[in-house]
């Protein structure tokens, strides 16, 4: 999910970008302390954008730099557990698939993929079904639900889980098979019962 918030800070202009407009220095300044940053509450911050700062600044002695009071937008993303997000396969390896969904990826492990076991094959760079013969490969598009979310602060580093196994998730073409499939079936009965 994404988010923006309004934030309040002080910034620190440091005396090599004194020839810049404030405003743009302020940018600068807030895009290299907030901008891939993680935190627990806001997410990953992707952006920083529309910043106000204070024309008025302090100066603290033994540092050449002003600080400023300033308002401005941060663009985050935060999954969710339970979230249902749609994404591209961009990766597939023995032990699952690597989803793409924007900013970052989520992994979904084989056993996260279908009710069926899983085969890997090297070659083609794909996971088969050994029952079903359905097979996921890179580029594929997928519906996952996120069921874990672990970010490590001091590593900026952010990882999800997620599982394709519940109803009406997994592979975009898979849902629509089992959507024709329902929905087939009912059409059925309800022209067996016409008659």
């Amino acid at each position: 999910m994404f988010y923006v918030y309004r934030v309040y800070d002080i910034v620190r202009i440091p005396p090599e970008m004194f020839d810049k407009p404030l405003k743009e220095a302020a940018l600068i300044s807030l895009r290299e302390k907030y901008e891939g940053t993680i935190d627990k509450e806001l997410g990953l911050v992707l952006a920083v954008f529309d910043v106000n700062v204070s024309e008025e600044g302090t100066i603290i002695h033994g540092d050449g730099a002003t600080y400023h009071d300033a308002e401005f937008s941060l663009l985050t993303f935060k999954p969710l557990i339970k979230e249902v997000v749609e994404g591209e396969v961009v990766e597939i390896t023995d032990f699952g698939a690597f989803v793409n969904l924007g900013p970052l990826d989520a992994l979904t492990h084989k056993s996260q993929i279908l009710d069926d076991v899983l085969m890997y094959d090297s070659r083609r760079g794909a996971l088969i079904g050994k029952e079903t013969k359905k097979i996921l490969e890179k580029g594929d598009l997928v519906r996952i639900r996120i069921i874990a979310v672990s970010a490590s602060l001091s590593n900026k580093v952010m990882k999800i889980g997620a599982t394709m196994r519940q109803p009406f998730l997994g592979k975009l073409e898979w849902i629509r098979e089992d959507l024709e499939r329902i929905y087939g079936k009912k059409e059925e009965k309800k022209k067996s019962k016409k008659k």
